[in-house]
């Protein structure tokens, strides 16, 4: 481990910053400094223009994977080298924002049944009824499962923070049953890793995006490229339109902003069907009285 890296390692550490985004800050330095062929302190904000160029020309990369690798080399270069950062010679993609795709509960339900294992069919059920991220189901503990109180208990979500969200009785009981099916009962992950599900250690979310793709193609939505996140897509968009208010969506999302939440206002058919457009308010003439006034 090189010092610059060390440093880097412990300032993102000293910070809190989720494991995640700390070896996707490491690697994005590691990157910029291959690309250049140089150590990543003998770099300056040309090269970072010419990176962040290279990024969308030859990578393809999305605006907001750039964006996302900028604030890694801002990261570097104002937290380890403790140099200054123009926003004004770097400045930052415009933000794209992309409608996510939602299933109706027909199609949901279609999903659930057709998934390959019992576990991925509870992996499915268990992401649809609780709108929880991939890794924060990968991660459930058996602990977790609060029967008394008929709710979730949701630790380390994005931003280390934890959340309650419900228990359906319904999810209740098919965990009771996966339960009961299990050859080697638990101890502490409520789905381990490996394939007898003895492993110490949880799942991997690629289990996850595996049991989605699975099911998807077995239940002819393969043309809908569902994933995981879009099952939670699915749990805020159905709230929504069961009556939910926005507020109480955003706290079972675990959604630092209500201004994240009020994206499934455009996903949501009810409101979208409940909002009249302006032309059905115009006293227009019918085509042939129309025609015969000319």
């Amino acid at each position: 481990m090189t010092h610059l890296r060390q440093i880097m390692l412990e300032e993102l550490e000293r910070r809190n910053y989720a494991p995640g985004t700390i070896r996707s800050y490491i690697r994005t330095v590691e990157h910029f400094a291959r690309h250049f062929h140089r150590p990543p302190d003998q770099l300056g904000p040309e090269h970072i223009r010419q990176y962040q160029a290279a990024m969308f020309r030859e990578r393809k990369l999305a605006q907001n994977t750039v964006s996302q690798r900028l604030g890694a080399l801002r990261f570097f270069y104002t937290q380890v080298l403790k140099q200054t950062w123009s926003t004004a010679e770097t400045p930052y993609p415009k933000k794209v924002l992309h409608l996510p795709q939602v299933l109706s509960q027909e199609e949901v339900a279609r999903l659930i049944e057709a998934a390959q294992s019992p576990v991925y069919r509870m992996l499915l059920m268990t992401l649809y009824a609780t709108g929880a991220r991939r890794a924060e189901v990968a991660h459930l503990k058996i602990s977790d499962i609060d029967s008394q109180r008929m709710v979730i208990h949701i630790q380390g979500g994005k931003g280390r923070k934890d959340r309650d969200v419900m228990l359906s009785p319904k999810l209740l009981d098919a965990l009771r049953e996966y339960w009961r099916g299990l050859r080697h009962k638990p101890t502490e992950w409520l789905f381990p890793g490996n394939r007898w599900h003895t492993s110490n250690q949880p799942i991997t979310t690629k289990v996850l995006w595996l049991a989605c793709k699975r099911a998807a193609i077995r239940a002819g939505l393969e043309h809908k490229h569902i994933h995981p996140h879009t099952l939670r897509h699915c749990f805020a968009t159905h709230l929504l339109e069961a009556g939910a208010d926005l507020r109480t969506i955003q706290m079972l999302l675990g959604h630092r902003d209500l201004e994240e939440t009020t994206i499934y206002l455009h996903l949501s058919s009810r409101h979208l069907s409940a909002t009249a457009s302006p032309l059905d308010m115009l006293q227009l003439a019918t085509p042939g009285e129309a025609i015969r006034s000319v």
